[in-house]
């Protein structure tokens, strides 16, 4: 019988060597390529410990994201493990194709800060550690 596998775009903390990552291994997934969203998308940084992408109407960016092939079966694994306010929607990419992909419920974050300008949660993330202390 064979499997079913599942692409996955994932923008933040499942992303190769960050926190969450090994969840995306756990369930046997495989790295496909990195590529950008299409410019239709904000990014949110969640008390810096994550990010959360929504999609808007106006004023979006394209935001840096790696696609993954994930076990159909592994998908909701990955998904009861990520934060609070995380979901699994459908994103389109920069070549127009479109995949599932971890988005961010637009109420966590109200009052956060936005991001999008940075390009990425990697690109962020690297601002942080390069700020004095």
């Amino acid at each position: 019988m064979d499997e079913s596998w599942i692409l996955l775009a994932v923008n933040g903390t499942l992303m190769r060597g960050l926190a969450l990552n090994s969840n995306l291994g756990a369930v046997g997934a495989t790295f496909v390529r990195e590529t950008d969203t299409a410019a239709a998308y904000r990014l949110f940084s969640i008390d810096d410990r994550y990010p959360a992408m929504i999609r808007v109407v106006h004023d979006g960016a394209a935001i840096a994201v790696e696609i993954w092939s994930v076990p159909a079966e592994g998908l909701a694994t990955i998904l009861v493990n990520e934060p609070a306010g995380l979901c699994i929607g459908k994103m389109m990419l920069a070549d127009g194709s479109e995949v599932l992909g971890v988005l961010g419920e637009p109420a966590i974050c109200e009052g956060q800060k936005d991001i999008t300008a940075v390009g990425g949660w990697r690109s962020y993330i690297a601002t942080l550690s390069a700020s004095p202390s």
